[in-house]
């Protein structure tokens, strides 16, 4: 049992391939940044809309909170977005 990682075992094709070669499964860091630019924008918007519809319930002025809360989480997705893409340009 010298295996390190017992989860892998000798039947595992891709437990030695070389980085860069057709059987590396890994992402790579490109991969991994804009996967991370792409839940932080879910949650950026799912939270300025929320936070809109929870202005519209307690100033009752429907459907203005949710727009503004739309438009602004649009702006700062949008703005994350073109910072995260300026790095790999």
């Amino acid at each position: 049992m010298d295996d390190p990682d017992p989860g892998t075992g000798a039947g595992d094709p891709h437990r030695d391939a070389a980085p860069g070669s057709p059987d590396d499964r890994r992402l790579s860091p490109g991969a991994t940044a804009f996967l991370g630019l792409g839940i932080s924008m879910g949650i950026c918007l799912a939270v300025l809309v929320g936070g809109g519809v929870l202005v519209d319930g307690w100033l009752h002025c429907a459907p203005y909170g949710l727009v503004v809360g739309l438009a602004l989480g649009i702006v700062v997705a949008g703005l994350m977005a073109v910072g995260t893409v300026k790095k790999y340009l």
